[in-house]
């Protein structure tokens, strides 16, 4: 497969923990549906994995293979996208390396993630938190990206990615790299805590009622769900006054793919607890057959293998060529491209 006229479109997941409903509804379910009408690249980012300590090896290889199963499960084809690991395309730590070099201190100490981050790291914090962006640059650039469809938490990282894309452009009066534009999904681009609303749904809270995870079973849903922190009052509006009660009318209406207002519309006269109920059926009824479909897949591990080979081959091919065009302008001597294998 190769880059086409269609607008390049590229994102990943970092498989540490589980992932959670926000994963899915603010990333992998619209990725499903952006595979008709872009030239799509979806990777597991398990270089991230090494920003925080990590359990077992052997948890951390088994939670890659379970990314991967989680993206085939939910619709993401192989053979109309690229599925790969990150780690199998060294051209990403490549050029991380010499972005990080048209990278100032300044702009990275800047970012909101690192400093909330450095707020919370104690004593030992790895440096690879702070050149984390630039890694993310590396990621986008690397595949001529029109089009990144990321949380809102992730806008500042786009925008010094953009940024560097421009330095560099400017500084050797080419253009090497595509400057990419932030896709937000109309609904449920940032599902929030179930505990505390004004958070984004996170795989690393430490409470664990404050998400749903994929692999949580019907029961925890509806438990989590008649737990959820709503908000004073009885009535059911989609208001920022609300957050409690707007989360799960976002759930909703991600999942229905309808509007906010038609779910406001069938709850009048209703009350809170028919919303957290229905909202915890909601997601039962969705994730159930994506949870069988993920067990299917980790029972068969030869066929994950294949995808990951024929992934890193196709996308060891693309990032190569763009490699090779930052190295001649800068004045490296580029290397041969690898040969794309049939399989």
């Amino acid at each position: 497969m190769e880059i086409t006229e269609k607008k390049n479109l590229l994102s990943g997941i970092q498989p540490t923990s589980q992932i959670t409903l926000g994963n899915y509804i603010g990333a992998i379910q619209q990725w499903n549906q952006l595979q008709a009408h872009f030239q799509c690249l979806f990777f597991v980012a398990d270089l991230y994995t090494l920003t925080l300590k990590q359990p077992d090896p052997k948890i951390l290889q088994e939670q890659i293979y379970s990314a991967l199963a989680t993206y085939l499960a939910c619709g993401i084809d192989p053979e109309k996208s690229i599925l790969f690991l990150q780690s199998h395309v060294p051209a990403h730590t490549e050029l991380a390396w010499i972005l990080s070099c048209f990278t100032a201190l300044g702009e990275l100490h800047r970012m909101t993630q690192f400093k909330e981050k450095k707020q919370k790291g104690g004593p030992f914090l790895r440096s690879g938190l702070l050149y984390y962006p630039v890694l993310m640059a590396a990621d986008i650039l690397l595949y001529q990206t029109h089009l990144v469809p990321v949380g809102e938490d992730q806008k500042q990282h786009l925008e010094l990615t953009r940024n560097l894309a421009s330095r560099m452009n400017q500084a050797y009066q080419a253009s090497i790299f595509q400057i990419p534009e932030i896709h937000f999904p109309p609904v449920g681009a940032r599902i929030m805590s179930l505990k505390n609303p004004n958070l984004k749904m996170s795989k690393s809270d430490p409470n664990p009622n404050s998400a749903i995870y994929l692999t949580d079973t019907p029961l925890q849903i509806r438990t989590k769900l008649k737990r959820a922190t709503t908000d004073s009052g009885h009535e059911i509006t989609y208001e920022n006054t609300k957050p409690g009660i707007k989360n799960l009318i976002q759930i909703q209406a991600a999942l229905q793919k309808i509007s906010p207002q038609v779910i406001v519309s069938h709850y009048q006269n209703k009350q809170y607890g028919d919303l957290k109920a229905e909202t915890a059926e909601l997601i039962i009824e969705k994730i159930e057959p994506i949870q069988i479909r993920i067990q299917e897949l980790l029972q068969d591990k030869p066929y994950l293998n294949k995808i990951i080979k024929k992934g890193a081959e196709k996308a060891n091919q693309i990032s190569q060529r763009t490699l090779n065009q930052v190295y001649e302008k800068i004045g490296w001597i580029p290397r041969k491209l690898p040969t794309l294998m049939n399989s």
